[in-house]
C-alpha cells in the first residue's frame, strides 16, 4: 500500500509543480504584456470632435454625467499641435460651437470652456449636428487637418433620443467623406437612429447603455481602442522618411520636398520643375523641396534669379609658349605659327577684351609678344608671323618661370587677379625638357592658370602630365591622339563654372567660363585639324 501512497503523493506534487510553472508563466506573460502597453501605449494624433446632446429631455444631473465624460477623455487624450486636437459641439434646435479644433492647445483651457456650457434644452436634430460636424467642424478653416495627412477624424455623438430630423443620409455623407463615427445611446435612444449615424463595423461603433452613470463603459471601451500598440515605435513599419501612428495602425509619410510611392512606404523627390510655374526664363533645376534657375550658356542670371541676359564678349588673359629648339624644324614652326593665328582669329582682341602673349624658348627664353601691347587681332598675327625661330635645346622649365615670373605680372600687362579674368596658358613641345619642370608648372598652377599641354613627335606623356591643369586628362593633348576632344568642352566647364562643393555653391563668372569653353572648343577642332592633316611636328 506503501508504494501507490508514494506515488500518487509524486503525482500530486508533479501537478501543483506543473500548475505553479504555468500560473508563474502567466503571471509573467501579464506583466510583459504591461511592461509592452506601458512603453508602446498611445492615442496617436487625431480630429476628435465630441457632439452633445442637450435637448429638454437630458436632465440637469445627465448633462453633468455628460460634461464629466468629455472631461475625462480629454485627460485620456495626447492634446496638442501635432497630437489630438479636440473640438465641441452642443445641439438640440440648433448648432452651438463650444469650441473648434483651432481654438485651444492645452487641456486646462479646454475643461474650463466645458464646465461653462449652459444646456440648450429644445428639441433633437441630429442630423443637423452632423451636418454641422462635416461642413463647419472639420474643415481646416476651423483647425482640422488636410485630409492628404492621413490623420483620423473622430466624432463621438451622444444622444439620449429620437433624432426630430433625418440622419441616414447626412451620416452617410459624413463617413463617406472620412469621419468615424461612435454613436453612444443612452435610456430613450433608439438602436436604429445609432445603427443609422455610427461607422463601420457596428458592434464597434455603437453603444446603448441604460442609464448616463453607464457611459463610462462607453469610455473604458474607446479608451481600450485607442490604447493600442504603437506599429512605429516596434521598428519593423518599413517607412522610408516618417512613420505615423495611428489607433491601431499606422501610416508613411515623406519630408518636406517628396511625395509617398505607390508602395505607401518609400519617398521620391518632387520634381517642382516638371510643374511648369518655376518661371525659370532658360533651364530648371530641381533639388528637393525647391529648385532653382540656371541660363544657357553665353547668358548670366539676372539679380532676380530668374531671369536671364546674355554674355558680353568675355575676356581671357591668354599665353602661348611655344617650343622653338632645333628638333622642331624651321618648316614645322611655320605651322605652330599659323596655328596660333588661326586661334586669334576666334578671339575678341583689344585693351579691354582678351590679351595675348607668346613666349617662345629653347636653350633660353625670349617673350616675343608681351600681354596687352598689340589691342587687334591684326596687330597679333602681324607680329607672330615676325617670330623668328631660335633652334637650340628644350629648357622647358625656364619657360614656364619665365612665363609666371614675367608675362602673367601686371607689369607684363596682364590684368590684376582682382579682376578674376582668366588666365590660360598654351604649352607646345615636342621633346623631353632639358630642365626640369615640376617646380614650375606647379607654381604656374597655385598662380591660377590654367594650363594646357600640347605633346607632339617624342613629346614625354609624364611631363605633358606634370604641366596641365587638373582634371589632367581633361588639359593635356599628344598630336597622334584626339578621341577625347568633344568630351573636353562640356568637362571644362564642369569644372570652371559653377559648381557645388560639399552643399555650398562657388559662383564663378559665367561669361568669363563661356568665354573658355568657346575657346577651348575653337583650339581643339583646330588641333584636331592640323592632326588629322598631319601637318604637326614630325618624329625624328
Amino acid at each position: 500500500m506503501k508504494l501507490p501512497l508514494a506515488i500518487g503523493l509524486v503525482l500530486i506534487m508533479e501537478v501543483l509543480l506543473m500548475d505553479g510553472i504555468h500560473a508563474a508563466k502567466r503571471r509573467q506573460t501579464k506583466i510583459r504584456d504591461r511592461m509592452i502597453a506601458d512603453r508602446k501605449c498611445t492615442t496617436g494624433p487625431m480630429d476628435l470632435l465630441f457632439i452633445i446632446d442637450s435637448s429638454r429631455s437630458v436632465r440637469p444631473f445627465e448633462f453633468e454625467l455628460m460634461r464629466n465624460f468629455v472631461i475625462d477623455m480629454i485627460n485620456f487624450l495626447n492634446v496638442g499641435p501635432d497630437a489630438a486636437r479636440i473640438a465641441m459641439i452642443q445641439y438640440s434646435s440648433q448648432i452651438q460651437n463650444i469650441f473648434s479644433f483651432k481654438t485651444f492647445q492645452k487641456k486646462a483651457d479646454m475643461i474650463k470652456s466645458i464646465k461653462e456650457v449652459i444646456p440648450l434644452a429644445q428639441g433633437t436634430m441630429t442630423g443637423l449636428a452632423i451636418k454641422y460636424a462635416m461642413s463647419i467642424a472639420f474643415t481646416e478653416k476651423e483647425g482640422a487637418r488636410p485630409l492628404v495627412q492621413k490623420i483620423p477624424r473622430v466624432a463621438i455623438i451622444i444622444t439620449d433620443g429620437r433624432p426630430q430630423d433625418r440622419v441616414t443620409e447626412v451620416a452617410a455623407e459624413a463617413r463617406e467623406s472620412g469621419i468615424e463615427i461612435y454613436a453612444v445611446g443612452v435610456q430613450r435612444a433608439e438602436m436604429s437612429s445609432l445603427r443609422a449615424m455610427a461607422s463601420l463595423p457596428h458592434e464597434e461603433h455603437v453603444f446603448l447603455v441604460e442609464t448616463f452613470d453607464l457611459i463610462n463603459q462607453f469610455a473604458k471601451t474607446f479608451k481600450d481602442k485607442l490604447c493600442s500598440v504603437n506599429h512605429c515605435a516596434l521598428g519593423d513599419h518599413g517607412c522610408e522618411h516618417i512613420c505615423v501612428s495611428t489607433p491601431g495602425s499606422y501610416h508613411c509619410r515623406c519630408r518636406p520636398g517628396y511625395t509617398l510611392n505607390q508602395d505607401k512606404k518609400t519617398c521620391s523627390a518632387i520634381n517642382l520643375c516638371s510643374l511648369g510655374d518655376h518661371g525659370c526664363e532658360h533651364i530648371c533645376v530641381s533639388t528637393p523641396g525647391s529648385y532653382k534657375c540656371r541660363c544657357r550658356p553665353g547668358y548670366t542670371l539676372n539679380q532676380d534669379k530668374k531671369t536671364c541676359t546674355r554674355c558680353s564678349k568675355a575676356n581671357i588673359d591668354l599665353v602661348f609658349v611655344i617650343d622653338g629648339s632645333k628638333s622642331v624644324r624651321p618648316e614645322n614652326f611655320e605651322l605652330v605659327k599659323k596655328f596660333v593665328n588661326n586661334i586669334v582669329d576666334a578671339l575678341d582682341i583689344s585693351s579691354q577684351g582678351t590679351r595675348v602673349g607668346l613666349v617662345q624658348y629653347s636653350s633660353r627664353v625670349r617673350t616675343e609678344i608681351p600681354l596687352g601691347v598689340h589691342t587687334s587681332a591684326v596687330a597679333v598675327k602681324k607680329a607672330v608671323n615676325n617670330v623668328v625661330y631660335m633652334e637650340k635645346g628644350t629648357m622647358t622649365g625656364l619657360a614656364l618661370k619665365h612665363m609666371v615670373e614675367n608675362v602673367f605680372t601686371e607689369a607684363g600687362g596682364a590684368r590684376p587677379g582682382s579682376q578674376s579674368l582668366p588666365r590660360v596658358g598654351i604649352v607646345f613641345t615636342d621633346g623631353r625638357s632639358q630642365d626640369s619642370i615640376t617646380e614650375w608648372a606647379k607654381k604656374a598652377k597655385d598662380a591660377g592658370i590654367t594650363m594646357y599641354a600640347v605633346g607632339v613627335g617624342k613629346a614625354v606623356e609624364d611631363e605633358l602630365q606634370e604641366i596641365a591643369s587638373e582634371p589632367v586628362d581633361q588639359h593635356f593633348f599628344y598630336a597622334s591622339d584626339f578621341n577625347i576632344i568633344d568630351q573636353i568642352a562640356e568637362n571644362l566647364k564642369v569644372n570652371i563654372c559653377e559648381e557645388e562643393v560639399t552643399g555650398q555653391e562657388t559662383i564663378k563668372d559665367p561669361c568669363a567660363c563661356e568665354t573658355l569653353v568657346a575657346f577651348q572648343q575653337d583650339t581643339l577642332s583646330l588641333l584636331e585639324e592640323f592632326s588629322q592633316k598631319h601637318i604637326l611636328f614630325s618624329v625624328e
